[in-house]
């Protein structure tokens, strides 16, 4: 049977969206379901980190994005009396081309991204559509969909050559599949408000670590505010509405709050689980479908997103026939490690900085005020070193410089002839291209005479120059120079040397000239 789709979408929450957009931007067919009538008018997801900024750039998408968020400036953190301990603001301003974090209103992006949806003639969009039935093809060739709307009883079918779940948590495409998730339910109450008309102009979120009451502050655009409160015994259930006493008594060290003013307020606690394989034949999980995660580092939505910036290109190459069904083997195998820390790190920040312990609180404070004494210390903690780091240790990556699996940063650079400042990825292009760091001309001239086949073949080629120094002009490939030492400072390692960039900015190999023959052998068998 032939699939009469390339894509199948199920749910239209922000990571659906997200992942709908950018395959209709490399003009790949979507069709997008999505069981409620309209995009959510809650706001669950509240942080936005660069690296997602970065994915929906390559959608076009990043700058109206932009226009809806607040660039914060990290997270402070305050000891068990209230003091301040430390303001954690990431690795280094717009190493990605975009501030390290941006609060925003969930409901506004995902208006946002479904009004540029609809803009583009590749997606056909049907909400109040529920999934009843998703089994593969005889012989792997496509799936088949049983879909439902809510206005009648009557069923219809799709057919798809692939079916993403976007579908939450509960996903349905998920239980559907019999894919269990292991890890582990937590079963502390919290409550969680979005609030109108507040006084709060910080522009980070604040963890309070109280022991007797554990908060966090995330202010947004407008006068909103979020708050969230541990909740003691007697307080509130899960799932039960929040009484306005009980809110109103919270807020009171922070704010005055009329009933009026209270946007959204529930009581929720949360999971630390992973999908038991993210890939069952042509149904691949993306987002909470795959992995569900505490609250407390703001990584639920953005791990969601690199999921989506991970598979969408490759979807694209398989689709077209420059590789094959191969290639999104790797998607799991790339994705699960880092995800996987992320969950498990969400835990352990949340057990840290909001802990209920007297004497764990007393130890946290004083560790932290250790460290701020020294330099390296004080790196580790305002820097975030203490986040996991996104590095593929498996998939497409090819070699072991330090460089290869890590994400290529995008500062400004100066593109020949003109000179003209312009984002790095905007040189880049949409698929792969290979960098050749401060190399000769005769170095160029062997890697012309190799062939790259299969998802390669054209490959971009651009000449990088560190340093003070003017980029080469006249010649046939792309060149830019280093604006501002930024590349020095990331890419000095591979000087001389080659890098191949995957379409979603992380490095598949860093290689000399000798080595490119190899390389590209390795990736054909990778991707054919």
């Amino acid at each position: 049977m032939t699939p009469q789709h390339p894509v199948l979408i199920i749910g239209g929450g922000p990571v659906g969206l997200a992942m709908a957009n950018l395959l209709a931007a490399r003009r790949v067919p979507v069709v997008l379901v999505e069981r409620n009538a309209s995009t959510s008018d809650e706001a669950k997801a509240i942080s936005l980190d660069d690296e997602s900024l970065r994915a929906l750039q390559a959608a076009g998408l990043a700058d109206k994005v932009l226009d809806i968020v607040v660039p914060g400036t990290g997270t402070r953190y305050y000891d068990r009396k209230g003091r301040p301990l430390f303001h954690a603001r990431g690795p280094g301003p717009h190493r990605l081309g975009y501030p390290f974090k941006s609060q925003f209103a969930q409901p506004e992006l995902e208006r946002l991204l479904l009004d540029e949806l609809k803009s583009r003639a590749e997606a056909d969009i049907r909400f109040s559509t529920e999934l009843l039935s998703v089994t593969d093809n005889p012989g792997g060739s496509g799936s088949v969909a049983t879909l439902r709307t809510s206005a009648g009883t009557e069923t219809t079918t799709l057919q798809a050559c692939y079916v993403l779940a976007c579908d939450g948590g509960r996903s349905t495409a998920r239980e559907l599949r019999g894919i269990g998730m292991t890890g582990t339910s937590h079963h502390q109450v919290w409550l969680v408000a979005d609030t109108l008309g507040d006084p709060h102009t910080e522009r980070y979120g604040m963890h309070h670590g109280t022991p007797g009451r554990p908060t966090v502050i995330v202010p947004g655009r407008d006068g909103r505010c979020r708050y969230e409160f541990l909740l003691h015994a007697g307080e509130g259930a899960k799932g039960q509405k929040p009484d306005f006493r009980t809110l109103r008594r919270l807020v009171a060290p922070y704010r005055t709050l009329t009933e009026e003013q209270v946007e959204r307020c529930l009581t929720y606690t949360f999971n630390a689980v992973i999908a038991d394989r993210w890939r069952d034949g042509n149904l691949m999980l993306l987002g909470d479908a795959a992995h569900m995660m505490p609250p407390f580092a703001g990584q639920g939505l953005n791990s969601g997103i690199r999921d989506a910036a991970n598979l969408a290109w490759k979807i694209d190459e398989v689709w077209r026939g420059r590789a094959t069904d191969r290639l999104l083997d790797t998607y799991e195998v790339e994705r699960r490690p880092h995800a996987t820390a992320m969950v498990r790190y969400s835990e352990r920040l949340g057990d840290i900085v909001m802990t209920t312990d007297r004497r764990r609180a007393w130890l946290r404070d004083t560790a932290a005020r250790t460290l701020m004494l020294c330099p390296p210390g004080r790196r580790y903690l305002t820097e975030m070193r203490f986040r996991p780091r996104v590095r593929q240790q498996a998939g497409l990556v090819i070699g072991d410089h330090p460089l290869t699996g890590t994400q290529l940063p995008q500062p400004r650079v100066l593109v020949a002839p003109s000179l003209r400042p312009s984002p790095l990825d905007e040189v880049l292009g949409p698929s792969f291209a290979l960098l050749g760091i401060d190399v000769p001309e005769a170095a160029w001239q062997r890697v012309d005479c190799i062939r790259w086949s299969g998802s390669v073949d054209p490959i971009r080629r651009i000449d990088i120059s560190l340093g003070d120094r003017l980029p080469p002009s006249g010649g046939t490939r792309a060149a830019v120079a280093d604006a501002d030492g930024s590349l020095e400072h990331a890419l000095a390692s591979a000087r001389n040397r080659f890098i191949l960039v995957k379409p979603d900015r992380y490095i598949a190999a860093v290689m000399g000239p000798d080595d490119i023959p190899a390389v590209a052998r390795a990736l054909t068998e990778l991707t054919r």
